[in-house]
């Protein structure tokens, strides 16, 4: 039986709003599925995308298309492009969203494919104080534009040789994370990576994962990316570039963006470019299906073959049936 802690943490949650989450890889049609529920159960959907929280970032993350939706989106357009953003920050803006949706009496629908934002969403998870412009970062970054990254390893070899056998030393922005969170917080990554293992959930909810053949995948993965140009996601980057956040379109996550830019300023061929981004759409995909894959609670569904009727039928099928068993104490 439960402890008397954990009794009191299992009424906590009952008493949050039950919300469906709708997970999967990049390409796969989480959103379309989503608004088919949302529209047939009176629900309204909260981004769980990390680019798409930037302004301007509109035909890269697919929000171009927000003409066409038919319920109402949330978390989306939060900062722009420079400012920097955390999945701590995404927390507070997500949970606030969705409990205004389910407040006004609508069904809260947390659709996305970034896995680190879903569980900052909805599970119990604590952040450690640091933020991305505090002093300590700055003299990390410092260290690291100096010496280069193989001294910020070392670093982290002498001040927590536990979190430098986890980190692998060419994954510079984890040895920094790990270093100001040391620094700040006094907290080692072995204690938060322990602490990110476990599944404690923030709300009652329903995961659904959307799949299809990895072949299949990546041909729509494709398709989407020329659809991507040819709505003007070139120009997009231009203006982006014009003004001012070449940073925030070279950084890692920006896949369809950061490959354009060498095009934009004559290093690089566009067929090149073109080629890269779906690769990476490809591989990024590849890592979203290891990450929700390794969630238990997700229930898969395999789509190529249900229309959007049909596959927010079977996504109701389930939400009822985990809702039933809720009430039965199952």
């Amino acid at each position: 039986m439960p402890d008397a802690s954990q009794a009191e943490d299992q009424e906590a949650v009952a008493r949050l709003p039950r919300v469906i989450a709708v997970v999967g890889p990049t390409g796969v049609g989480k959103t379309a599925a989503a608004e088919e529920l949302a529209v047939q159960i009176g629900g309204e959907i909260v981004s769980a995308d990390s680019m798409q929280v930037y302004r301007g970032m509109d035909i890269g993350t697919a929000k171009h298309a927000s003409s066409s939706w038919r319920v109402t989106h949330h978390c989306l357009d939060l900062v722009d492009p420079g400012t920097p953003y955390s999945a701590a920050l995404y927390q507070v803006d997500a949970r606030r969203a969705l409990d205004d949706v389910a407040r006004r009496g609508k069904t809260p629908i947390l659709v996305g494919g970034t896995g680190l934002y879903v569980r900052a969403a909805l599970d119990e998870m604590r952040f450690p104080a640091g933020h991305q412009k505090s002093q300590t970062r700055s003299a990390l970054q410092d260290e690291l534009d100096k010496h280069g990254p193989e001294a910020l390893y070392e670093l982290l070899v002498e001040r927590d040789s536990g979190a430098a056998a986890l980190i692998h030393r060419n994954n510079t922005r984890r040895v920094l994370r790990a270093l100001e969170t040391l620094q700040d917080a006094g907290v080692s990554y072995v204690d938060t990576k322990e602490h990110f293992a476990e599944r404690v959930p923030h709300y009652p909810a329903t995961y659904i994962g959307l799949t299809m053949d990895r072949e299949l995948l990546y041909s729509r993965i494709d398709a989407r990316v020329d659809a991507m140009l040819e709505a003007g996601l070139v120009e997009e980057v231009e203006r982006l570039l014009a003004a001012g956040y070449r940073g925030a379109l070279t950084a890692a996550q920006a896949i369809g963006y950061k490959e354009l830019v060498p095009v934009l300023d004559g290093s690089g061929d566009l067929a090149s470019a073109v080629a890269a981004i779906k690769l990476a759409s490809r591989r990024y995909a590849k890592r979203q299906l290891t990450w929700f894959r390794a969630d238990p609670r997700v229930h898969w569904l395999d789509v190529p073959h249900l229309s959007l009727s049909q596959t927010a039928e079977a996504m109701r099928a389930l939400v009822e049936s985990e809702s039933g068993d809720d009430a039965s104490g199952q």
